[in-house]
């Protein structure tokens, strides 16, 4: 795979920080999570697809030499902590480059490593906040509303520490010096919203939240139930495309008004609301499949595996345990994620290997667990 042999330390967190680790195990690295002992650790991440699991005490000063130690040997170290959390355990940047130049030290935060809010307590939503983006997301005369955490944990966060690695990784094999990455949700998230920034002057964000051309504005870019329960979406934004929409909901062009009357655009929506509410999600989509409509079926997770373009495509993949998952995207022709289809890792369950192949005698292994330093478990056998 296309990040075979890198190997990556990724200290246990929630959300962003694991789907980066995650991205990149799927892609071939080597990944292991470094876990807090079981005791102590909050509920791990559900997304430690083909990572190991080592548990280590850093409380404990054997602890922190350990993990600098793993360093030594590693290429990129993932940290979610608030500003400053490293640095009091003697593990920053500073100190962890000086012992390996080669290292990637990508931080990932909510509100970035300086700045007012550096070491401010936050979720998705205030960095959605924060970013500007969350004002713009929202229907008319409602409050801003944020799409579960999807955007600035995963999306912000997550995805662009992710591509910041594998950019500063292609950066080291010309220069063979690593760096410190400084991700930080909220800029993460505004940098995703360039568009939004870059449209200004186009008269696509004239009006207010969700009064829009694609914010819930327009009758042809939104949602409409159907008769049995489901929804279908409608993105039917050029010409050609509506006169298709149109076509299907069995109206006449020449008796509606002008596409872009934005006056009458409340009057069209519940117009076609009202007519898709009369068949249901099948029908509707034997209607619009061989059209350019640009109209498909919201799915749901129970039905999006089975839908026939994803099954053709492989999108869903299913583990050793019958959970279904997205397939890692994108799609490379000659070196694609080999995703893994094992069970998640226990907590410490991976420990003892994990310190022989970074170069741990059995018997500094041992003094690290007499001194509750790290941590074993072994996965019971199934009888």
């Amino acid at each position: 795979m296309a990040l075979s042999g890198v190997r990556v330390l990724e200290l246990a967190g929630l959300a962003p920080a694991p789907l980066c680790g995650m991205i990149l195990a799927d892609f071939g690295a080597q990944v292991v999570r470094v876990d807090r002992l079981s005791q102590s650790a909050p509920a791990p991440d559900v997304q430690a697809r083909g990572k190991r699991s080592l548990a280590l005490d850093l409380k404990r000063p054997q602890g922190t030499a350990a993990l600098k130690r793993l360093c030594g040997g590693a290429d990129v170290l993932i940290e979610p902590f608030r500003h400053g959390v490293m640095e009091k355990l003697g593990l920053g940047p500073e100190v962890l480059l000086q012992e390996n130049p080669r290292l990637i030290y990508a931080r990932l935060t909510g509100f970035g490593q300086t700045g007012k809010y550096a070491k401010s307590a936050g979720h998705d939503i205030n960095y959605l906040a924060l970013s500007g983006v969350l004002s713009k997301l929202g229907r008319k005369n409602e409050n801003p509303y944020a799409p579960v955490n999807l955007l600035a944990d995963f999306a912000g966060g997550g995805v662009v520490c992710a591509m910041g690695v594998v950019i500063a990784l292609f950066e080291r094999a010309r220069s063979g010096k690593g760096q410190v990455i400084d991700a930080s949700m909220v800029e993460g998230v505004a940098y995703l919203s360039s568009f939004l920034w870059k449209s200004q002057n186009s008269g696509l964000w004239s009006q207010p939240r969700g009064e829009n051309l694609l914010d819930s504005g327009a009758p042809f870019y939104e949602t409409y139930r159907t008769s049995d329960g489901k929804f279908m979406a409608v993105g039917a934004l050029e010409p050609q495309f509506y006169n298709q929409l149109i076509k299907g909901l069995g109206l006449n062009l020449d008796e509606l008004p002008a596409q872009m009357s934005f006056s009458n655009w409340p009057e069209m929506k519940k117009k076609f609301a009202s007519i898709f509410a009369q068949k249901t999600q099948a029908e509707w989509c034997s209607i619009f499949d061989s059209t350019d409509a640009c109209v498909t079926p919201v799915l749901s997770f129970d039905d999006v595996a089975s839908h026939q373009h994803n099954k053709e495509r492989s999108s869903f993949i299913q583990n050793d345990q019958g959970e279904i998952s997205p397939r890692p995207a994108p799609v490379l022709s000659r070196t694609p994620a080999v995703p893994s289809c094992k069970r998640d890792p226990f907590i410490g369950e991976h420990t003892e290997e994990i310190l022989l192949e970074y170069g741990f005698t059995k018997q500094e292994i041992a003094k690290l667990y007499s001194d509750k330093a790290i941590e074993f478990k072994k996965p019971k056998a199934n009888l």
